[in-house]
């Protein structure tokens, strides 16, 4: 188990060319030994962050007991500490830091003690409004304990109890601005799921043994065997308690703003968002790929493991046979023995290693997902021509990258992003490549099925129109410059 005293492990270098966002999910309600269910759910939900894990339970007294550190949920949890978290609620948090550092005081879920009650949440996003509300609270006496966005909802969640339970949960959420899902943990054992208004961040209902859990997507529901009921709507607060379920809800935006970026990258590729598997999804982003950008080559590969399923679409829409030209490197940890400087580009080969007598001589299409800042594409695209791959081209299941994300991607200006930069051709002489094609908006749009998708959506990072207003002088780290 990692210290608690330690910030985590650094990023890993192998992936520094792809985009993270902030945290997984889950919550658990009427459920026998709560703690362990949250425990497999989010088990589930590792790929949406791996910098700490924490659980909240509550016990049959009211007693909140929680553990939270650093590290992936197989380090920062054992038996003995399920054990110790008893109760039949509970809620518990993946992450990845976006707004507040990446220490043990800003790992979730976030517990206060107010008036001998306690309350905790988790909280996937970010607001960007957090800088003034907090400001708003500090000048009325509100102590803050983190750097986290997500404090901000308990301090005025408490603020507004005056209002009774649901009247401060509405209060409080109509003030947030920016994307965000939470789960939220009463000492009364009652569990909260909120859905922002735009509906950026992933949310589902399930339902099991008579219980309830709720999940940031629906890959963690299968594994614990919940039947999936819903997924919440866009301004939802879905109430659990002993009685079961209710509704209330904050005025909805005129549209919905669900991130793309979840069936592009984010999302596990067993997920299902309003209906559309992300598997069968990304399959369909290649198959467009392919009409939209033919070219001749021997065969289609993925950078694995982020390109495989849109390889898969391009390869069954070309006629051009799949391969699986890289061959990666599973049981690469977070942290490693530097090598010698002599050991030339070795984050990427102790990665990804070119299967040579496949690849030398041919001409090859890569598929990827994304290219954010990039410096890994560059490097590997050097290898492959180092190897003696005659031509390489690279179609992206996705449009560039033009403006940074504000409501919890970590690309929060527009310096970090090559394709901001660059046009597509000097793109493409700067990676090393014979060919350079993303994939257009309108066709990653008809790709995705969804009914009037140009409504459904938010596509910011791609053509710049963004659904919630934001303070274009405050960076995705404000919390932490504010406090100063």
């Amino acid at each position: 188990m990692v210290h608690p005293t330690l910030a985590s492990p650094p990023r890993s270098i192998f992936d520094e060319d792809k985009p993270r966002e902030a945290c997984g999910l889950f919550g658990a309600k009427n459920l026998a030994e709560a703690a362990k269910m949250c425990y497999f759910g989010l088990y589930a939900l590792q790929h949406r962050g791996q910098e700490s894990a924490g659980i909240a339970a509550i016990d049959d007294k009211g007693v909140m007991d929680e553990h939270r550190d650093m590290g992936l949920v197989s380090d920062v949890f054992d038996m003995a500490i399920l054990n110790r978290l008893r109760g039949d609620s509970a809620i518990g948090h993946v992450r990845y830091s976006t707004t507040g550092s990446s220490v043990l005081a800003n790992a979730q879920p976030f517990v206060v003690r107010h008036r001998n009650r306690a309350y905790a949440v988790a909280h996937n996003g970010n607001l960007v409004n957090a800088h003034t509300l907090k400001a708003e609270l500090e000048n009325a006496g509100s102590i803050f304990q983190s750097t986290m966005d997500s404090e901000v909802f308990l301090h005025l969640f408490v603020r507004n109890l005056s209002l009774g339970f649901e009247g401060a949960l509405t209060a409080s959420v109509s003030r947030l601005k920016g994307a965000f899902s939470m789960v939220f943990l009463t000492s009364r054992g009652e569990v909260v799921g909120i859905k922002d208004p735009n509906g950026f961040r992933p949310l589902c209902l399930g339902k099991l043994n008579g219980g309830y859990v709720l999940a940031s997507e629906t890959c963690a529901l299968d594994l614990v065997q919940a039947e999936f009921v819903r997924e919440l709507d866009p301004g939802e607060i879905v109430i659990i308690d002993d009685k079961g379920v209710r509704s209330l809800n904050v005025p909805a935006a005129g549209r919905s703003s669900f991130c793309i970026f979840e069936y592009i990258y984010f999302a596990r590729p067993d997920s299902t968002f309003s209906g559309r598997n992300v598997y069968q999804t990304r399959k369909a982003f290649g198959r467009q790929l392919a009409a939209e950008a033919p070219v001749a080559a021997d065969l289609v590969m993925p950078f694995p493991d982020s390109g495989n399923y849109a390889a898969i679409g391009y390869s069954e829409a070309a006629g051009i046979p799949f391969e699986m030209g890289m061959i990666r490197n599973h049981y690469v940890g977070r942290t490693f023995i530097q090598p010698t400087q002599s050991m030339r580009d070795f984050g990427v080969r102790v990665k990804l290693n070119p299967v040579k007598e496949l690849l030398k001589g041919k001409e090859i299409i890569i598929i990827e997902d994304s290219i954010i800042r990039g410096t890994t594409a560059r490097t590997r695209v050097k290898a492959l021509r180092e190897l003696g791959v005659k031509k390489v081209h690279l179609r992206v299941s996705g449009p560039a990258h033009r403006f940074p994300c504000h409501y919890g991607i970590d690309f929060s200006t527009k310096g970090e992003l090559i394709a901001a930069k660059m046009s597509t051709e000097e793109l493409g002489r700067h990676l090393g490549l014979d060919s350079l094609y993303y994939l257009s908006l309108g066709g990653l749009l008809k790709a995705t099925g969804v009914a009037k998708p140009e409504q459904c959506f938010c596509k910011a990072c791609f053509d710049g129109c963004y659904p919630v207003q934001f303070d274009e002088n405050l960076s995705k780290n404000c919390m932490e410059n504010f406090i100063g």
